[in-house]
């Protein structure tokens, strides 16, 4: 089969080829799957780069979430059969980007069938992410104010949908023209373009001085600073990433004085703590899928040929939207 691989460390177009590999085999509570569809996600850049916290052993092939068609089970593996069509995260080193992927029974899913395959493969990590952040950790509710950053990206973009679905009002932040029109179409009901407005004023406008009760953050550093400066009385700021590149730190005596909290997002730790609320997770998604209250915006769907460019392109934050490998 193809395959994009790794074997050594770096910038996406700079370390990822095409390959001729074996077909994979499903070990024990796995799944073999033919590749429907495949979204970049920055965690794929950054495995690339050996800067994830999840490290697969070279060589490997990334692509970490996907839509796919049941193709051989492993030992063990009860509830679907091939031809199924499926969704969850790849077993790596066996990723996305390739013709057949390896998928742990486990963490997979039927594929709602209101989405299309690289709809579907995009409903994984990002929206799981949404619905945790927002619900389980934020405890968001309806009339509240969510502000949203990078609100054009893939997880961004995700809890503008979710927002908007639990009733909030959603502020989101993007950056350019293109993205404003992107988080417009997605519900969003103020946009800033943080390269003409400034977030914090327009948050305090648009809240009466009062600020946001949520705060989404993929991003980091200056922005989540910037973001303790409109969060209201008793507001969560959710930490979700670092895709600005600095890592944060949070004074916590402004969080004192002002009574807000900072709440972390491990949305992967699930799967470890409370597996069966990842699967409650995916039939609330499922739901909101069928009728129509989520879809996430797939703004490119590209063969696996030029994979590596389009990743890198992810990498250097020029992407709007989900940018999706379907076969």
């Amino acid at each position: 089969m193809k395959a994009w691989r790794v074997a050594a460390l770096g910038e996406p177009r700079d370390v990822l080829r095409l390959d001729d590999v074996a077909d994979p085999e499903p070990g024990p509570g796995q799944l073999v799957v033919k590749v429907r569809a495949c979204p970049a996600n920055f965690p794929d850049v950054l495995m690339c780069r050996g800067e994830y916290q999840v490290k697969p052993q070279l060589p490997f092939t990334p692509g970490v979430e996907l839509c796919g068609e049941v193709v051989a089970l492993g030992e063990g593996v009860d509830g679907f059969t091939v031809g199924d069509r499926v969704l969850g995260g790849a077993a790596l080193p066996s990723g996305g980007f390739a013709e057949l992927a390896v998928l742990e029974a486990a963490t997979t899913f039927p594929a709602p069938a209101a989405l299309d395959d690289a709809e579907a493969a995009s409903l994984y990590i990002g929206y799981q992410t949404g619905w945790f952040g927002l619900h389980r950790r934020a405890g968001l509710r309806a009339g509240e104010t969510l502000l949203v950053h990078a609100a054009a990206g893939g997880v961004g973009s995700a809890a503008v949908q979710l927002g908007r679905a639990a009733g909030a009002r959603v502020i989101g932040v993007v950056g350019g023209p293109e993205k404003a029109a992107v988080a417009r179409a997605l519900g969003a009901d103020v946009v800033v373009d943080r390269h003409d407005e400034d977030f914090v004023e327009v948050v305090r406008a648009e809240t009466g001085g009062r600020g946001a009760d949520v705060v989404y953050d993929p991003v980091g550093g200056e922005t989540y600073q910037r973001s303790t400066k409109c969060v209201a009385f008793e507001g969560r700021i959710l930490v979700v990433g670092f895709a600005g590149g600095r890592i944060q730190s949070a004074a916590l005596n402004h969080a004192l004085v002002k009574n807000y909290s900072i709440v972390g997002l491990h949305w992967g730790l699930y799967h470890r703590y409370d597996p069966a609320a990842v699967g409650e997770c995916h039939r609330a998604l499922t739901a909101l899928a069928d009728q129509g209250a989520v879809r996430p915006l797939v703004s490119e769907r590209l063969p696996l040929a030029g994979a590596a460019e389009w990743i890198q392109r992810l990498a250097d934050g020029v992407t709007v939207g989900r940018v999706v490998y379907v076969s």
